[in-house]
């Protein structure tokens, strides 16, 4: 039943997205600052973390999850740092992830070749 409910509410954030991508005039860049922001408010208002412990991966796994590991980031060097920590927390939460994402981009732009969008 676990795996039905991540995979129902992680589907449901990716249907919205596409629903907004094919229905209304947002580029896709966008609405991923939209769902960001979205993660970030979700994180700040104290809301994100009990549907994170029922949606788990669900909500985790979507850009949602990373802009709630921002808020959770700046929130926490805050606590410890004072206001630098508003601009270094969120890197140092997310630090990781970014880096994954830097390295296989590289890795697949070595394999693959990229094509415009015609």
């Amino acid at each position: 039943m676990y795996y039905l409910w991540v995979f129902l509410i992680g589907g449901f954030i990716c249907m919205l997205g596409q629903v907004l991508i094919i229905y209304t005039n947002i580029t896709s860049a966008r609405i991923l600052v939209t769902f960001v922001i979205i993660g970030v408010l979700l994180q700040a208002f104290g809301i994100f973390d009990p549907i994170s412990e029922f949606a788990r991966a669900g909500i985790n796994v979507p850009i949602i999850g990373f802009g709630a590991s921002l808020a959770k980031g700046a929130i926490s060097g805050v606590q410890s740092k004072g206001l630098l920590g508003a601009f270094t927390g969120g890197l140092e939460a997310t630090a990781g992830g970014i880096v994954a994402a830097i390295f296989f981009a590289f890795v697949f732009s070595l394999i693959f070749k990229s094509k415009t969008k015609s």
